[in-house]
């Protein structure tokens, strides 16, 4: 290196990794605050606009082309309801009638639907025993995590089914992104502001339609929201992108067990959040079973360049 060039320190991966798992998993306290006086959907809408801003700096700086053709973007515009709009305001409004940690630990459930869809879609995945013994076990986390013993309905009934309706949409999403997006040439980056713009485009049209203007506005939620845009919609996908490069996406993949446990902490630390003894037990048979999934799991996806899908 010649004298006065800059040095690049490498940050290990394993610090970047550690960083994502944990913008993620805040994420869902995040959007309980946000929720505290701004309409669910307002929450995802403020998000996607921040996050597009940062992804949209990001792209300029690396110079990434962005996708080109009209069916190429009609795709982007589904991947982008499978991964951002629908989810991620099924997993605010959910937080208006369960806690935070309970939306995270349903998060969690994500690769199990992704493999239900998989073995669905593309005849040459087989169902292989691992693979069925780990969507049994994940559905007996989930039972668990339901508590019907206790009863089920009202409030809190629907809340889980909205966060299990936003983990479903992300097991749509990447089958989908892997069959009609993934093979393009534009880069995970590129791809990722394109869902944002698309998502942030789709709830402009429906916001107003839905909500009504906030009374009030507190100083807490506008920064919970600049907060789940800037990092966990926006940086969080760069951040995700260098981890890939580093060591692939199986590895990065396995963030999906940490997401639930930052995001119950954060719960009970950070908002006082009360946890039952099924929540946490039912989690962990979920993440059992997504383990069991995983075990020889062909289907990888380092097969699709990283873009902004399947996290909060």
């Amino acid at each position: 290196m010649g004298r006065g060039a800059a040095t690049r320190v490498a940050v290990p991966w394993q610090a970047q990794y550690t960083l994502l798992a944990s913008i993620w998993g805040l994420s869902f306290m995040l959007m309980k605050i946000g929720n505290e006086t701004l309409d669910p959907i307002q929450v995802s809408f403020a998000r996607m606009i921040v996050g597009a801003v940062v992804l949209g700096a990001a792209v300029l700086v690396k110079r990434e082309q962005l996708p080109r053709g009209f069916r190429l973007w009609g795709h982007v515009l589904v991947v982008s309801a499978l991964f951002n709009s629908v989810p991620m305001s099924l997993y605010a409004w959910s937080e208006t009638r369960v806690s935070s940690i309970v939306a995270g630990i349903w998060n969690g459930m994500t690769p199990i639907f992704v493999l239900m869809v998989v073995l669905a879609a593309f005849p040459e995945e087989r169902p292989t025993r691992e693979r069925v013994a780990g969507i049994m076990v994940g559905f007996v986390g989930v039972v668990v995590v339901l508590g019907p013993w206790s009863g089920l309905g009202g409030q809190s009934l629907a809340g889980n089914l909205a966060a299990l309706a936003a983990a479903l949409c992300y097991g749509l999403g990447y089958p989908y992104m892997r069959r009609y997006v993934a093979t393009t040439r534009e880069s995970g980056l590129a791809l990722s502001f394109a869902q944002l713009v698309c998502a942030t485009v789709s709830l402009a049209v429906v916001t107003p339609f839905v909500t009504a203007a906030p009374s009030h506005v507190s100083a807490r939620s506008l920064a919970a929201v600049a907060a789940l845009g800037a990092l966990g919609t926006g940086f969080a996908y760069v951040l995700q992108y260098a981890i890939v490069r580093q060591v692939g996406t199986t590895t990065a993949a396995t963030v999906t067990y940490v997401i639930p446990v930052v995001a119950t902490i954060a719960g009970l630390v950070f908002l006082g959040e009360s946890l039952r003894w099924n929540e946490p037990v039912g989690a962990v048979v979920v993440l059992a079973g997504v383990a069991l999934t995983q075990g020889r799991l062909r289907y990888v996806p380092g097969r699709t360049r990283p873009s902004a899908a399947g996290k909060p």
